[in-house]
């Protein structure tokens, strides 16, 4: 037995002096000076390490958009996961405050010292060391597909870049340029220090013109009796993802409306509940605006701004307007609130829903470009590309009527209310898909007593004011999504009517009752019910066309989902009337070109897409020449046809996004966004996606600035070469020469003039629109990191 345990001891020596330890840092070359957080190393951060360490799907959940970020950390623990149990919630800055708390839960330093002896052997170090001696790319990169390590010490970092040499940081990408790198190791030599105590004041403080309008808004907000107390509560739950910005503040400063156990001119102890229902535990707390610092990521970033003229609606919307009740409390229950229905039932429908249309941009953006930041499993259970359009209030019978909305509350019960944590066994009970059909079939009922004669085009909401949404884009790019107002694009496969049930379900069930830490039934249950609400939105706008082309419709976009069309069919469509009459044989395409060329609001400003909406079916030919603008317009009609060459080459690997650059030796560059909108036979699965996808049938849009947040991949081209970018665009087959081309103008992950791309890019959206501006993301940047 000894003789064993001796050979296994000496086995394991042997193997362990077999593993290839990375060697240490090199010596830091000093720059004699302190180094500063903000000035020096923030920067440097925010241009090349917060592009891909700055939200849930960060590579350890290590967020360098902060310096609480950087301190807490990272973690072996994936927020993304299958998972038969709910995970704790770790969101930074709400479920612990101080360092100490952090390690608690098991995040460990990436900045300290792993020694006593080297001042630059912390994780970072180690890895930025890694990436100059070895600063090309290899081989390619796929987001979140587990090539990284967590390494949580000097050993462990050592073993994993002995293995993986190329996997510096910023991996992936061409190394940090020497003085961005100096600036780091100089500051992790140091010891890494924050922000002083006077800065961090002014970091988290609001500016004296923001902290009058916080007394106005907290004031509002925090009155006492029922009527304010609960439209409070509304707005609260409503607008906790939101950025506001008071618009009488300078740019670039942005508040969170929290629950404080403080009240106001108190510092801010936030309660960290999972969900803006949840009970709060206190008896006593305030709604507070508490400062963002951290750096605005676009993807995270969904504004809404505040001003005396909001207020003053929300006056005349919840406290002016006569409830259904007279006004009182309702109780904190986390299983009640997760039903709007019943907690705000006092609250007149039209308000509710009339709120929702006023900030309908928001409330959409939130469940398709929310905080979650990789949400594939979620996002497909929509089509790539698709508009939505809102019903008019005064349509809507379930508004007309709010006691419907009381007698179907146990109908339109969410499952949201079973929490994070059912058992798997129940993730596709039947139990809410029954409920569901229980409440459509009574809605139709109710608009078969009160509206036999069907909608009319005035049942579309035409918008009340210039900042209205009344027709919203959606693109999915995969496992991410973008809202735009407008109609983007041509004519898409599906549209939706979204009434006020619908609107108030999908914010409930896909936004406050979404938890990204819980487990997988929680998941599944919501994809599955939203696959109903889609339904629904589908069905709302088919019931404005013939009630003869609704079918075929419906089944051109469940190609092989026939007996769900059928059955939809024979119980809904055949039986709603419509009262606009129709002259053309394409239903679908007049419907959409009359609402948006004569009957939305004309101050909404929203007009067809100029460059991808096609006004009939016949054929674009490209151009052979490119003299006038209108060529050069022409040409990107013509790529717009299904199949172009370069589609099914980008789809491949996974790119949805790619920003092109266009340099003008006469005038500015400019910058227009290329968009793959890939077709898929129905999304009615969460299951084999790949097996309902057709690459012959995707489509390109050319769009001007930039759409998503996730770009895939940059081209960079003169505008002499727009007809050789063209060719390559329409003709790509994979030759050498057409490999020549894209090499020539594509700039993939190990390409020297990555950065600088990169850099140009997110210069552009800052100057374009800078309220609504915020860092792009890299995590999704799918490119080769050499090229073919």
């Amino acid at each position: 037995m000894v003789h064993r345990i001796l050979l296994i001891s000496a086995a394991v020596v042997v193997l362990a002096s077999c593993i290839s330890l990375a060697p240490p840092p090199a010596p830091v070359s000093p720059l004699n000076r302190q180094i500063s957080f903000l000035d020096d190393v923030k920067p440097v951060l925010d241009s090349r390490c917060a592009v891909c360490h700055s939200c849930y799907n960060a590579a350890c959940q290590l967020k360098l958009s902060s310096f609480e970020g950087v301190d807490r950390g990272g973690s072996k623990i994936g927020v993304y996961a299958t998972r038969l149990r709910p995970q704790t919630p770790t969101r930074l800055f709400v479920d612990a405050q101080t360092t100490e708390q952090w390690r608690d839960t098991g995040f460990h330093s990436v900045t300290e010292s792993q020694s006593n002896g080297l001042g630059n052997d912390s994780i970072m170090s180690y890895f930025l060391d890694a990436k100059h001696r070895h600063p090309a790319p290899e081989g390619e990169y796929f987001a979140d597909t587990g090539v990284q390590t967590c390494a949580a010490g000097t050993r462990e970092t050592r073993k994993f870049l002995g293995r993986h040499p190329t996997r510096g940081m910023p991996f992936g990408f061409p190394a940090l340029p020497n003085e961005q790198q100096d600036i780091l190791t100089n500051w992790l030599v140091q010891g890494a220090p924050g922000p002083s105590a006077d800065e961090q004041t002014n970091l988290v403080s609001p500016s004296s013109v923001a902290a009058g309008e916080i007394e106005k808004w907290e004031s509002f907000l925090n009155r006492g009796d029922a009527k304010y107390a609960l439209t409070a509560r509304y707005l609260y739950e409503h607008f906790f993802l939101a950025h506001l910005r008071f618009t009488a503040t300078n740019l670039g400063e942005y508040f969170q409306l929290v629950r404080s156990t403080t009240p106001s001119g108190e510092p801010i102890n936030v309660i960290a509940t999972v969900r803006p229902y949840d009970d709060p535990g206190v008896e006593q707390f305030y709604y507070r605006f508490e400062k963002i610092h951290s750096t605005i990521v676009y993807k995270t970033h969904i504004v809404v701004e505040f001003d005396d003229a909001t207020l003053a609606r929300y006056r005349q919307l919840f406290i002016d307007s006569e409830w259904l009740e007279t006004p009182h409390q309702m109780p904190f229950d986390d299983k009640l609130g997760a039903n709007p229905f019943v907690i705000y039932a006092q609250i007149p429908p039209r308000v509710r829903y009339q709120f929702l249309l006023d900030h309908s941009e928001y409330i959409i953006r939130t469940f398709i470009r929310g905080p979650v930041c990789k949400g594939q499993v979620a996002l497909n259970v929509i089509h790539d590309h698709f508009w939505v359009m809102f019903l008019n209030p005064d349509a809507d019978a379930t508004v007309a009527h709010p006691e419907f909305l009381a007698e179907q509350a146990d109908n339109l019960r969410l499952p949201t209310e079973q929490g994070s944590g059912k058992r798997l066994t129940r993730a596709f009970s039947n139990a809410y898909r029954n409920r569901y059909a229980n409440f459509y079939t009574a809605k139709n009922a109710l608009y078969n007593r009160v509206n036999t004669a069907g909608f009319d085009l005035d049942a579309i909401w035409q918008g009340r004011r210039a900042s209205d949404a009344p027709l919203l884009t959606v693109y999915r790019h995969f496992d991410s999504a973008s809202v735009h107002k407008g109609a983007l694009g041509n004519l898409p496969r599906t549209l939706w009517v979204i009434d006020y049930p619908q609107l108030e379900r999908i914010y409930y069930a896909l936004v406050a009752g979404f938890d990204v830490f819980g487990n997988v039934s929680h998941q599944a249950n919501i994809r599955r019910y939203m696959d109903y609400l889609r339904i629904e939105g589908e069905l709302n706008f088919l019931s404005f066309l013939p009630p003869q082309d609704r079918f075929s419709i419906l089944e051109s976009w469940y190609v092989g989902e026939r007996a769900l069309a059928q059955t939809v069919h024979d119980e809904v469509l055949a039986r709603r009337a419509t009262q606009i009459t129709y002259q053309t044989d394409d239903p679908k395409r007049e419907f959409v070109e009359r609402v948006v060329n004569g009957h939305l609001l004309d101050a909404v400003e929203i007009h067809l897409d100029p460059v991808n909406y096609q006004v009939d079916d016949e054929p674009l030919v490209m151009p052979t020449t490119f003299e006038t603008p209108q060529d050069i317009l022409d040409g990107f009609r013509a790529l717009t046809e299904p199949g172009t060459s370069f589609i099914r080459h980008v789809t491949d690997t996974q790119a949805n996004v790619l920003y092109v650059r266009v340099r003008d030796t006469n005038g500015p560059d400019n910058m227009f966004s290329i968009v793959i909108n890939r077709w898929h036979d129905n999304v009615n699965s969460l299951f084999g996606e790949q097996n309902r996808l057709d690459p012959a049938r995707d489509t390109i849009d050319f769009l001007p600035g930039s759409i998503g947040a996730y770009p895939n991949y940059f081209l960079d081209v003169r505008k002499d070469d727009i007809p050789d970018l063209f060719d390559m665009l329409a003709n790509f087959d994979g030759s050498p020469e057409y490999i020549a081309k894209l090499n020539k103008y594509g700039i993939n992950r190990a390409d020297e003039r990555f950065w600088e791309a990169y850099d140009w890019f997110q210069e552009r959206m800052n100057e374009r629109d800078p309220v609504h501006a915020g860092l792009y993301d890299l995590n999704r940047y799918y490119s080769r990191a050499t090229a073919d």
